[in-house]
């Protein structure tokens, strides 16, 4: 039954486009693609909008459970389009 569980569990990770992403290069690369200024537009986060920093970005994220999920769901929206071309 244990090996069933993490059978389970692997196979949840393989699907996920988060698993072995860290937070911080989720930042960068929206950072790179798309630049603080519409990540402020588009999220209105104040450490997006006000003196703008991955430090500032990160501690705020993390704290911040809902903010962090609409970041991760652009974040994986983002690059599935960079895949389809």
């Amino acid at each position: 039954m244990e090996k069933e569980n993490d059978l389970n569990s692997a196979e949840k990770q393989l699907n996920n486009p988060l698993h072995g992403v860290r937070l911080a290069d989720i930042l960068d690369y929206l950072v790179k693609k798309h630049g603080w200024e519409y990540l402020g537009d588009r999220f209105n986060f104040r450490c997006f909008t006000h003196d703008p920093s991955v430090n500032s970005s990160l501690k705020f994220l993390r704290k911040t459970d809902w903010a962090r999920k609409k970041v991760e769901d652009f974040y994986v929206k983002s690059i599935e389009r960079e895949r389809r071309g």
